[in-house]
């Protein structure tokens, strides 16, 4: 229990120095030794308690009473922020939450005591290693990258202490969201994520920030709403604020269950940026990369899918739940496939591809079988890895070439030869075998053939179809090879290769390693929940994605480092004029440049007409399932 209770506070501590500090050389070597701390003790915690699942007890009224004041404290701050920009709407909700957290707090809460107030399994420890050695990688990556967007805007004030300490409090909420039993506990946490998104989003202070951040506490508000509802039927009908004994009840009574664990997952798929609330991920790019990577990796959208995760056993026996959790991440995953396809700009590539990969996550853990909830776990794990590595690797190129745009990446293979390298590696595990993430979507397809989930499995057909297509069109991009450009890579920062190489490490480390996770990792966890389990996929196929994987690496960084290659001539059905132009003769005899353009088809995926189909889709599962929920909740009275 202590080092978990470690985890929750030293990065708190560590945000209040990074606050304090106004000097560079000091904010860097606190951060530093910050970061390296919480991966240590991280894989301590994991190499301790691997195997040892369990509940600790701690049973402290202070802590009850503190989350209290922070959910105030949340409150007001949110107020203050929506009088000073004069959003309403902002206020009102804040105002709602805050005043029926406060009523079931000192209404009900305190009347319950969670013996057990933390508690760890693999699922829980597998988080952990990915917020500890994945989110404190970030920011150690942020110290470079920061200080070159300082640069970049001089005539703005530095916030960065501001900036560093909401990056490390994140950390500490997000360990508090994935170790906490005790539901007051846990949703403290919860709403803490949401407030430091809010004030990441909204970093630079700009009017679009301004108006991404009220996008993000609106609509994570209202997933705060239906969390504080959750909680109180469950302290009324179950006579309980535990997570363990919640799912355990729950199990046997689903119907009873149906309502509060629907607005859980409703928390769940706002948090998760799901339709019809992807917006505001999409508006996060607005801030600097770091942000963009914590909240797409390893922190706020990693508590959505953590909590649908946990909640599998329900929805394997709850219907309603469990059908709008299904066909919400389905028809997310397709829908925002579709929508990336049309984008140039890298980022908003990445974004498209985040709430994709969450929302076939989120039908995953609605499906709730053994093989769906391995599935689950290795997207979430190499979707945190593989994504991390591709944002960073974009906000490097961006300082170094002046663009995210995928169409200006051309020649990046030569002008950042590692870079391109890395974010190659990136791109393959996310879409290629026998990289994790493509074994990961073989056995959601088989979990979902094996539960007939039909309408699921044509999600998925179509949804990957269009995922294999954009990501296809990056790597090619990336691929490219000619002329002799500037190498740009030598003004990179120490701190950004450092936390890229550590992503790309983990990346190589997770695919080959696939089959140690799988047997000492994820599943103990699904034992202890579901009681038969048997991988869909053998551990000798695994073997030997490993192996073929660990080829793959080699061949791609192989003569990285060796001096300049040599060149061929630009051909393109004629003869070579200028190779430093890339010029040659072209059939007709005309001059010709060598260029090359991806097809994004805007008129056909284009954001307005996609996002809409599927926000008014999304939108109508859920109010059909709340509807049905509500019914089934008053027919048992």
């Amino acid at each position: 229990m202590g080092m978990i209770g470690f985890l929750i506070v030293f990065p708190l501590v560590a945000a209040l120095l990074l606050l304090c500090i106004k000097n560079n050389t000091a904010r860097n070597v606190i951060a530093s030794i910050s970061t390296a701390t919480i991966a240590l003790a991280s894989i301590v915690l994991a190499v301790v308690y691997f195997g040892h699942d369990g509940f600790f007890v701690l049973l402290n009224p202070i802590i009850d009473y503190a989350c209290s004041a922070i959910g105030i404290i949340i409150a007001i701050c949110i107020l203050a922020y929506a009088i000073r920009y004069k959003n309403l709407l902002a206020g009102i909700l804040a105002l709602v939450q805050v005043g029926a957290a406060l009523v079931f707090e000192f209404g009900f809460a305190h009347g319950f005591e969670v013996q057990s107030g933390l508690y760890v399994d693999s699922l829980s420890l597998l988080m952990a290693l990915i917020i500890g050695v994945i989110g404190s990688g970030i920011c150690l990556y942020a110290l470079g990258y920061m200080e070159d967007f300082q640069a970049q805007h001089p005539d703005s004030k530095d916030r960065r202490p501001v900036f560093f300490a909401l990056m490390f409090l994140f950390l500490s909420a997000m360990f508090g969201v994935v170790f906490s039993n005790n539901m007051l506990w846990l949703f403290t946490a919860w709403e803490i994520t949401t407030v430091c998104s809010f004030l990441l989003i909204g970093y630079t202070k700009t009017d679009e920030a301004i108006k991404n951040a009220f996008r993000q506490i609106v609509m994570n508000l209202l997933g705060g709403i239906a969390f504080v509802g959750a909680l109180f039927f469950i302290a009324v009908n179950f006579n309980t604020l535990s997570f363990s004994d919640f799912l355990a009840a729950g199990v046997l009574n689903p119907d009873a269950a149906a309502l509060p664990v629907l607005l859980l997952a409703f928390a769940g798929i706002t948090k998760a940026a799901q339709m019809p609330f992807q917006s505001w991920l999409l508006g996060a790019m607005v801030a600097p990369t770091p942000t963009s990577a914590l909240l797409h990796s390893s922190t706020m959208v990693k508590a959505g899918v953590f909590l649908l995760v946990k909640l599998a056993p329900i929805f394997s026996v709850s219907f309603i739940p469990s059908v709008m959790v299904i066909l919400v991440g389905g028809v997310t995953f397709l829908f925002t496939s579709f929508m990336a396809i049309s984008q140039a700009n890298a980022k908003r590539v990445l974004a498209y591809s985040t709430v994709a990969n969450l929302g076939l996550i989120v039908a995953c853990a609605g499906v709730g079988t053994p093989e769906a909830i391995w599935a689950a776990a290795f997207l979430i794990l190499f979707h945190a890895i593989a994504k991390s590595l591709l944002f960073l690797c974009v906000g490097t190129a961006e300082h170094h070439i002046g663009s995210r745009d995928i169409e200006d990446m051309d020649l990046l293979f030569e002008r950042m030869p590692r870079l391109a390298r890395y974010m190659m590696l990136g791109i393959m595990c996310m879409f290629i075998a026998p990289f994790g993430m493509l074994i990961a979507k073989w056995a959601t397809l088989v979990s979902f053939v094996e539960t007939s989930q039909v309408a699921l499995i044509i999600l998925l057909v179509f949804g990957s179809a269009a995922t294999f297509m954009f990501w296809g069109k990056w790597l090619g991009k990336l691929a490219g090879i000619a002329g002799n450009p500037k190498n740009e890579e030598m003004t990179v920062h120490r701190s950004e290769w450092i936390s890229i190489l550590l992503m790309a490490v983990l990346v190589v480390l997770c695919c080959v390693g696939l089959p140690i996770i799988s047997k000492f990792v994820i599943e103990p966890y699904i034992a202890t929940v579901f009681a038969d389990f048997a991988p869909s996929i053998s551990d000798g196929n695994l073997i030997i994605a490993s192996v073929v994987t660990a080829l793959v690496v080699v061949v791609l960084f192989a003569g990285l480092g060796k001096g300049k290659a040599k060149k061929a001539n630009v051909y393109l059905s004629g003869v070579s004029v200028n190779n430093d132009s890339r010029t040659f003769s072209s059939s007709l005899s005309k001059e010709t440049e060598a260029t090359a353009r991806n097809w994004y088809m805007e008129n056909i995926f284009g954001e307005e007409v996609i996002s809409s189909i599927g926000t008014i889709c999304s939108a109508l599962i859920i109010g059909i399932a709340l509807v049905g929920a509500v019914a089934l909740a008053i027919g048992l009275f």
